[in-house]
């Protein structure tokens, strides 16, 4: 009996112990409700939303630039697929084609007939001389390209007149009457005589028997009928810093020709390999002014610094 009672007497002292506890418990979460919804105070949901808000302004990654945006170049347009297909690239894959040069402009100005720009050879006069014969191709002094024209001939140095006569048709005619037209490509240096012609044996054997060797002629200078146009060429390494230049199938021996530099014409020099030359550079890929030995006068620009390519223009001088 005795451990029964002393069993019983402790049981209260905890279960009050327990109240007690759970009072005090009870005490705490009241006061906490208090605080959390008493006046003046936000709720749960908006404290926790600003303290979400409040690193997002602070963070690096919204204050600088990103890193992985490039940069456009001025004036550079957007790719549209970050990996184009075919389709989208075929702009840059066709090229584009070049561009026609344009035509060169030209202006004519007529002359007179009586040829007086001319130099030793004149339209009009006969020409007393001997005729020989050597082979060629077609080239020589005068800088032309070899060509099939067979109807050829060199004249004297004197008559060449330092290129003066590159280029001239001129009519010779046999003691016999027999007559050819042959076109200057070269000079005949000396034992040749003034008034002496080396024909292509082509030429000359339209006047006489290869066999005869020399004959005497008499020749004059034409202005024949041509279907030929005029064209211009640089010479070999021309730039715009020096440059020749060449006048080509032109119908009348060139008297002249001249660049325009500065807002007015010069006139270049001509050498003895037919070639007219701007030392300087003057007018390297400018207006060209060419005058035949009647006076006439072509124009001609457009006509680009394009070294050892002939450039036609598309027209000649007038017949005379």
């Amino acid at each position: 009996m005795a451990a029964r009672s002393h069993r019983s007497s402790r049981r209260p002292k905890r279960r009050t112990a327990l109240i007690t506890v759970a009072a005090v418990a009870a005490a705490g979460l009241a006061a906490s409700l208090v605080v959390a919804f008493g006046p003046g105070r936000d709720s749960g949901t908006e404290a926790s939303e600003k303290v979400g808000a409040a690193p997002t302004a602070t963070t690096p990654e919204a204050t600088a630039p990103s890193a992985e945006k490039p940069k456009r170049k001025p004036g550079a347009k957007p790719s549209k697929s970050p990996s184009p297909s075919p389709s989208t690239s075929t702009e840059s894959a066709t090229p584009s084609p070049k561009p026609t040069p344009p035509a060169p402009a030209v202006t004519q100005q007529a002359g007179s007939a009586s040829g007086q720009l001319a130099g030793r050879i004149r339209p009009g006069v006969d020409y007393k001389g001997v005729a020989t014969f050597y082979d060629t191709d077609g080239g020589g002094a005068c800088s032309y390209d070899p060509s099939g024209d067979t109807m050829t001939a060199a004249m004297n140095t004197t008559d060449y007149e330092v290129s003066k006569a590159c280029g001239a048709y001129v009519r010779v005619r046999a003691a016999s009457g027999a007559t050819v037209t042959v076109r200057i490509t070269n000079e005949c240096p000396s034992p040749c005589r003034p008034g002496q012609l080396d024909l292509s044996p082509q030429a000359f054997a339209k006047l006489a028997a290869p066999s005869q060797g020399q004959i005497p002629i008499t020749w004059s200078l034409l202005s024949p009928d041509t279907s030929e146009r005029l064209s211009i060429r640089y010479k070999t390494g021309s730039s715009q810093y020096w440059c020749g230049i060449q006048v080509i199938g032109h119908r009348n021996p060139v008297a002249r020709l001249e660049v325009r530099s500065g807002g007015s014409w010069s006139r270049l020099p001509r050498t003895e390999y037919n070639y007219f030359l701007s030392e300087q550079g003057s007018g390297c890929g400018g207006a060209l002014r060419i005058t035949d030995i009647y006076g006439e006068q072509l124009t001609v620009d457009g006509i680009a610094v394009r070294p050892n390519a002939v450039q036609a223009t598309g027209v000649q001088f007038s017949p005379h």
